[in-house]
């Protein structure tokens, strides 16, 4: 586990080194100590990979514009899920998270471009790899990092753990694979945004591994017949526990698997990327089209799980590479500096403050008192009447409140 630790380290050098990083005030989201914001770039357009497409006579665009207001803001964010998700690993090995564990580290610019992308309003589920998604949906790092460790302060006040968090239109982690993405979950609030008018989309994830399920099939089929607005996303992080996608899938066109639903395969590993296909399947749902699927090719730097050291099936070097060349973190970085859009001496003040932010969550979830034993039953029903719940024996008595 300690070599894995140091695999990790390696593919992140770079985008997540903060040495010499100086404090800020209090409050600052954005520091410039060594030039004036005169001095940089408000905005640059970029070239962004081309998507692979199916069933589609055209793509999203291959040009698009990024403010330096949005840049910043996407790095401060795939920068603070980064340092959560490790951090979460050193609580874990100390054993004060326990159970099952899945780390997102490595897929940020996924969530972070698919939020760019859509709406506040839209709707969103996700399997178990679900903190960073929690994160973009407006979820703070407290109330996490509390959950993670089944503390009262947490999303879910301490009883749903890593993968039951929930917030305003996202629905959770969900612990069975591919169960969210069939009725009446991630397909049927697709269902019931149209059967209720509105314009919004359901962004239903689910992972390769759960690509080849009938349940995933069913949903294709009943979202297709009734032009549901639900974009499908297989986030392919290239393995499905320890099995490799080419091992897994007679075919590994996971944009193609919809057959009659267009589907697009893009650049998980780019934010801009993510969220110009992201718009793109978004705007198509709108339009009445009907559903489409998205492919991202992405990485996770972690194995499987905690339990999973992540170099039984792939090399070192393999995820050394992956850090190296790909990582989402530092090539935003490093975009921004080079069409001086931010400093060097900012970039370098916001990791100062994640890191900071992340330290202040953790102190929280270390300490924050669990819940108490009254509190087991409550919020079982939704608004209704309190009543009496039988516990581990006859003369223990315990009551639901919503």
């Amino acid at each position: 586990m300690q070599n894995m630790l140091t695999v990790i380290a390696n593919a992140l050098k770079g985008g997540a080194k903060i040495n010499g990083a100086q404090t800020v005030s209090e409050g600052s989201r954005v520091v410039v100590s060594a030039r004036s914001f005169a001095d940089l770039t408000p905005q640059a357009s970029f070239d962004i990979k081309r998507c692979d497409l199916h069933r589609l006579d055209e793509g999203p665009s291959v040009q698009t514009v990024l403010s330096r207001e949005d840049g910043l803001r996407y790095y401060r964010t795939m920068q603070t899920m980064r340092r959560m998700e490790l951090r979460a690993d050193q609580l874990y090995k100390q054993k004060i998270i326990r159970g099952f564990f899945h780390l997102y580290d490595g897929q940020e610019a996924c969530a972070v471009g698919i939020e760019a992308g859509i709406s506040p309003m839209d709707h969103l589920i996700t399997a178990y790899r679900a903190h960073g998604y929690t994160y973009t949906r407006g979820v703070s790092v407290k109330e996490i990092m509390a959950e993670l460790t089944g503390r009262r302060g947490g999303v879910a006040k301490g009883k749903g753990g890593f993968m039951h968090m929930y917030a305003k239109n996202f629905y959770g982690g969900n612990g069975i694979v591919g169960a969210q993405v069939r009725f009446p979950l991630g397909a049927g609030v697709a269902l019931a945004c149209q059967y209720q008018g509105k314009n919004e989309v359901s962004v239903t994830l689910y992972g390769d591994g759960a690509a080849n399920q009938g349940q995933i099939f069913e949903s294709f089929n009943m979202a297709a017949l009734w032009k549901l607005p639900c974009i499908f996303i297989c986030e392919n992080n290239k393995y499905g526990m320890g099995t490799s996608v080419e091992r897994a899938s007679a075919s590994t066109d996971y944009y193609k698997k919809g057959d009659y639903i267009p589907g697009l395969r893009v650049d998980g590993m780019d934010v801009l990327s993510m969220r110009e296909a992201t718009r793109f399947a978004a705007d198509y749902c709108r339009s009445g089209k009907g559903p489409i699927l998205m492919e991202l090719q992405t990485y996770r730097y972690h194995g499987h799980c905690m339990s999973d050291p992540g170099v039984s099936y792939r090399t070192r070097e393999e995820i050394q590479e992956a850090g190296s060349k790909s990582d989402p973190i530092t090539m935003l970085k490093d975009c921004m500096i080079r069409r001086n859009m931010a400093s060097l001496e900012e970039i370098k003040d916001i990791d100062a403050e994640v890191r900071k932010e992340i330290e202040e969550a953790a102190q929280f979830a270390t300490s924050d008192p669990e819940p108490p034993l009254e509190d087991l039953c409550k919020h079982i029903f939704y608004n209704d009447a309190p009543l009496e719940v039988r516990g581990t024996h006859p003369w223990m008595r315990l009551k639901s409140i919503s």
